[in-house]
């Protein structure tokens, strides 16, 4: 496993660095590249009004894995992990578990009690709905051609 150091507060960096790790992971397109970058511009523009927090891992100062993660508005307790990636030549040596443990320590220290994980359902990504089962995720819904037509959302809820 990786010797991270953890911190949760973002800086203006970080939005080049988190764009940057999630386009060499191969799973998003461009447009979810930049997505990735202006939550960190939300939450760096309105702090915690934002409504996303984050949780970043780094070995010797690069950012190797994180996680965007926020209380679902109207909800007592219910959390959205709406980002997690951890750096292509990490990926297998337990990173993302570590990245997810830490996400779900948070969640829990604000009192959370259940967090939901979306993905597409296209075999690209069933790596990725492998991940969030053996982690302990169960599956809720399947939403087909939700994101375009043959490429579904599959939802996951993990209680904390």
């Amino acid at each position: 496993m990786v010797d991270l150091t953890w911190r949760r507060e973002v800086v203006e960096t970080d939005i080049a660095a988190i764009e940057a790790l999630v386009g060499r992971t191969g799973f998003f397109t461009p447009a979810e590249t930049r997505m990735a970058g202006e939550l960190v511009e939300a939450r760096l523009e309105h702090g915690y009004e934002s409504g996303y927090e984050f949780l970043i891992g780094e070995a010797n100062g690069v950012i190797v894995g994180y996680s965007c993660f926020g209380m679902i508005e109207g909800t007592e307790s219910s959390f959205d992990l709406y980002w997690i990636a951890v750096d292509p030549t990490q990926q297998g040596a337990g990173l993302g578990r570590q990245v997810l443990a830490a996400t779900e320590a948070a969640i829990r220290a604000e009192k959370g009690t259940r967090y939901y994980a979306e993905t597409s359902s296209t075999p690209k990504y069933e790596p990725t709905r492998k991940f969030y089962l053996r982690a302990g995720f169960k599956e809720v819904a399947n939403i087909a051609d939700f994101y375009r037509p043959g490429d579904g959302k599959v939802i996951y809820e993990r209680l904390v």
